[in-house]
């Protein structure tokens, strides 16, 4: 059988977060801190409009794009939040998750060979997403020292004559690294002298604590060589429902549609009309879960100062990444002990690539009162791993 099967996917390795809760689905009593998940239920009103949409028999095939009218609504909520005007008609696509936009975007500009920019610690499925591609995943590790934001100088050291697209993941997964106006500023600068086209992965984009988020893709210059990704998992805790889009140059996403439509059809019909109604009215839910998850970000930070763990502030998602370099174990080997003796889930850090090695994402888009719990595990655990060395 093995054969039959294509190198470049057996060559890719399994996601390394799956890898490690393989082994948590078979425990019990344990708390996990690792998925990326709201714990908060969709909006009922969002739900509302999807229920009354089946009992309307809204059950067909929309248009490859997506809904006309979802898609209008995301052209005046981008337009409002990043203050970016794009064509709902040429300009904006409706896919399966964020994820699905990122594979066709890919696969809608990759020929052989060519080079993608992939920063890291960052989303597991850039790399596979480019080999799948036939692309060359070209990393560049985003340091601690610098809030693990992407400089100007590291992205100039990493390109070569052969790199075509720079993927921007912020605010980050697993980090909850955010970029400023003045970052993006220096980085839409090198874009624009090399000729490169950028991916921004906008997903977290309403989880922004420190100032209302900014879009390379606003910066004079840089519309016409950015696609946006955005979608209603993480804003709207709208995980299941599968929803996602990009907005970018006619050109590509006429592309886009084009694989989409082969590979797709269309993305859930029940889940379009919910998101119309998501961005129509969701606004104050989006402000209340993210208010939730800053009281939890501040409480997590304060709790890893009481145990002089460190680990700089995140501003944006809703993932903590701690060092636990101190205690001279890989990221695996802690994730791994933390699990079996303290029956808490983390990430190991390397999940996210090599860099992420010497540290652990925590996720913080869990209940207060399992936080709570969880410190209380994570100060025993880091105080007997020091009373051991």
């Amino acid at each position: 059988m093995k054969k039959l099967l294509a190198d470049k996917v057996l060559d890719i390795k399994p996601s390394g977060i799956r890898k490690f809760f393989d082994i948590v689905s078979e425990m019990q009593d344990v708390i996990s801190l690792g998925v990326g998940e709201p714990d908060f239920d969709t909006p009922w009103h969002i739900r509302d409009e999807g229920i009354y949409s089946l009992e309307k028999g809204r059950t067909f095939y929309t248009s490859n794009s997506g809904l006309r009218e979802l898609r209008e609504e995301i052209c005046r909520y981008l337009n409002r939040r990043v203050h970016l005007t794009y064509d709902p008609n040429k300009e904006t696509i409706v896919t399966v998750g964020g994820s699905e936009a990122i594979d066709i975007a890919l696969r809608a500009m990759i020929n052989p060979r060519d080079e993608v920019l992939i920063p890291q610690p960052s989303y597991v499925s850039y790399e596979p997403c480019t080999i799948l591609a036939d692309g060359v995943p070209v990393f560049i590790p985003l340091q601690p020292e610098n809030d693990f934001r992407l400089t100007k100088e590291d992205l100039l050291k990493a390109i070569t004559p052969k790199t075509k697209i720079l993927i921007l993941p912020f605010p980050n997964n697993p980090t909850g690294a955010i970029m400023e106006r003045r970052d993006l500023e220096g980085i839409a600068e090198v874009v624009m002298e090399k000729d490169l086209f950028v991916i921004s992965d906008e997903i977290y984009s309403e989880l922004s604590f420190l100032e209302n988020h900014v879009s390379i893709a606003s910066i004079e210059g840089m519309k016409e060589r950015t696609l946006i990704i955005n979608g209603f998992s993480k804003s709207y805790a709208m995980t299941g429902w599968r929803l996602g889009y990009a907005c970018g140059p006619e050109e590509l996403i006429g592309q886009m549609v084009k694989i989409h439509q082969y590979a797709i059809m269309c993305a859930p019909t029940t889940s379009q009309y919910a998101a119309v109604e998501a961005l129509k009215n969701g606004d104050g839910d989006v402000a209340i879960m993210r208010e939730s998850y800053s009281r939890r970000r501040r409480y997590l930070m304060h709790r890893f100062k009481e145990m002089s763990l460190p680990c700089f502030e995140p501003y944006g998602a809703f993932y903590a990444f701690p060092c636990i370099k101190e205690f001279d174990m890989t990221s695996e080997e802690f994730a791994t002990r933390f699990l079996h003796e303290e029956k808490v889930a983390v990430v190991p850090g390397t999940a996210f690539g090599d860099s992420g090695e010497g540290f652990i994402r925590i996720s913080y888009a869990y209940s207060l009162e399992n936080l709570k719990i969880a410190m209380e595990r994570l100060e025993s655990f880091v105080n007997k791993l020091r009373s051991e060395k």
